[in-house]
């Protein structure tokens, strides 16, 4: 097992080494980031109720942006993971502009589930809009629009509401507040409607110029049983460290 979660991580480190040597020649910014969470939870829904590990790599050059992100399980989930290995990775493409106050984002995201001992499923596709505004210093609201025109045909809406604030000593402060809105074949309950709401608190540190740590903790529950079913988790959190170039 451990043999396995080495491995996965050892290719998690060659992909970012390759994207980062990308980003050197094209003059791209570049940040790699691993977080270890409680819990994986997305849209409201347990993916997994114990210890994960969710590597990424960010790389922007400007307008554009391309982020690889995975899903390591180290808990199984009652048997139903493989723990050590990745039962996800996300890829996801983005063009940003401003449209006077408004900034606009558009996006694609493929969503791989690998086949493993266990099982797998079908990936995905979606294509997302958001849209958001800065309101006063620090604020920021807005709302994104996703639709899975693969194996779901299906939308879902997320409306939300942060506030960040940065200190001379390095140290950031997040909190963030939404509520998601589900199709009927995107919601796990099979009904439209409001799905769940979330509500988190980050803080940061930059220990330099190029690295810096956080820690999450937020809370998740669900708006209506027909929409999303009772989940396993509503408390999560967990704590991460990212390296920008």
């Amino acid at each position: 097992m451990k043999r396995k979660m080495i491995k996965n991580i050892l290719l998690t480190i060659c992909l970012a080494a390759v994207l980062m040597s990308s980003g050197t020649v094209f003059g791209a910014d570049v940040t790699t980031a691993i977080d270890v969470n409680s819990a994986y939870v997305w849209r409201g829904i347990t993916f997994n109720d114990g210890v994960v590990v969710q590597p990424s790599v960010d790389v922007a050059s400007g307008n554009f942006g391309l982020n690889v992100w995975g899903n390591l399980d180290v808990d199984d989930y009652d048997n139903s993971l493989d723990s050590g290995e990745f039962s996800e990775i996300d890829l996801t493409l983005t063009y940003a502009i401003e449209a006077g106050p408004v900034g606009l984002t558009a996006g694609y995201i493929e969503y791989l589930f690998p086949t493993t001992e266990v099982g797998g499923a079908e990936g995905t596709r979606e294509i997302f809009l958001d849209a958001s505004i800065e309101p006063a210093d620090g604020i920021s609201t807005g709302i994104t629009g996703y639709y899975d025109f693969d194996e779901v045909e299906d939308y879902y809406l997320n409306a939300y509401l942060g506030y960040g604030m940065s200190l001379d000593s390095g140290l950031g402060i997040d909190l963030g507040a939404s509520v998601g809105y589900a199709g009927d074949d995107a919601a796990p309950g099979g009904e439209s409607g409001f799905q769940e709401y979330t509500l988190t608190m980050g803080l940061s540190y930059a220990i330099n110029d190029m690295i810096s740590v956080s820690g999450t903790l937020g809370y998740t529950d669900a708006i209506d049983d027909d929409v999303l079913p009772e989940q396993d988790v509503d408390v999560f959190g967990g704590a991460g460290i990212a390296f920008a170039f």
